[in-house]
């Protein structure tokens, strides 16, 4: 039961603030493995927060982004607050709603603190599938050259919609990255290519990040009917050798679905081999 002076309700603008204290000071926290701050979803549907006599004590963010995929991107509590406590209001506010508005979606969490998926396995979430991170050094490195007829070249503002339609046929709905978050990704990028074949027409893509370890593969997706001829294996081979040049990479680093056979062939292929890290991806299917 909720006390008379607890409001569970939908986060506006003018909680960014409160939001940001309880994001940056916390250890509560789960954050989704996002190109967007939790903060710049505040005032988006799908967002709610816990206020006590006007304070903000918790918050649950998962906004629509693909669409018909709710992504829990952020969940947080003041430590008063018992996990269950917090967590049981907002989820209760979440699921009813996201059901009424859309009767077909997922709400989908990828998992990196134990305490966190126990709050889903209670509220009968389901594992949909793992991730599992691998990485390459110089020392495992295979590299391959581009196809002929490919030109691997840097993107422009231009390619976005089409790299968005890339995205899509390759991942699917459920892994879709909308052209607003690749938009975002790629101001946070140190390298952004695409393969085009003889036509020009966009083919693939790859994303990548630096770190203080070397670099991070965060995207990289080709067309289905352009896989199996190299398109994949180019654009790494041809990211790598551009961060070598810069004597800039000592590490490069890469996660993908444990059953994505594909991906995971292509990256044993490179030189890539698997840390033993993974996280669970938890699902709860509205519509089920």
């Amino acid at each position: 039961m909720i006390n008379a002076s607890v409001q569970i309700r939908h986060a506006v603008k003018q909680d960014h603030d409160q939001i940001a204290n309880l994001s940056f000071f916390e250890s509560n926290t789960h954050r989704h493995l996002d190109w967007h701050s939790p903060l710049e979803w505040v005032g988006s549907p799908n967002y709610w927060v816990r206020e006590e006599n006007g304070r903000i004590t918790a918050a649950l963010a998962c906004p629509e982004d693909p669409p018909h995929v709710a992504w829990i991107r952020f969940f947080g509590h003041y430590q008063y607050l018992s996990s269950v406590q917090a967590w049981s209001s907002l989820w209760e506010m979440a699921r009813n709603e996201i059901a009424y508005s859309n009767p077909q979606p997922y709400i989908a969490a990828i998992v990196v603190k134990q305490w966190f998926q126990s709050l889903l396995l209670a509220s009968h979430f389901e594992v949909k599938q793992n991730i599992v991170l691998l990485e390459l050094n110089n020392a495992t490195f295979r590299p391959f050259s581009v196809p002929h007829g490919i030109r691997i070249r840097p993107i422009q503002d231009a390619d976005m919609p089409t790299i968005a339609k890339v995205d899509l046929s390759a991942f699917g709905q459920f892994w879709h990255n909308t052209q607003n978050t690749l938009e975002k990704a790629r101001l946070q990028c140190a390298s952004a290519t695409i393969a085009e074949d003889e036509s020009g027409a966009i083919i693939g893509y790859q994303l990548s990040t630096k770190n203080p370890l070397g670099a991070h593969l965060a995207r990289l997706g080709v067309l289905p009917v352009a896989q199996g001829r190299g398109i994949g294996s180019a654009l790494v081979s041809h990211l790598i050798q551009s961060f070598g040049h810069q004597n800039q990479l000592s590490r490069l680093s890469v996660n993908t679905q444990a059953d994505n056979i594909a991906s995971l062939s292509l990256y044993k292929k490179l030189g890539f081999f698997r840390t033993g890290e993974s996280f669970p991806v938890f699902v709860y299917p509205i519509g089920a």
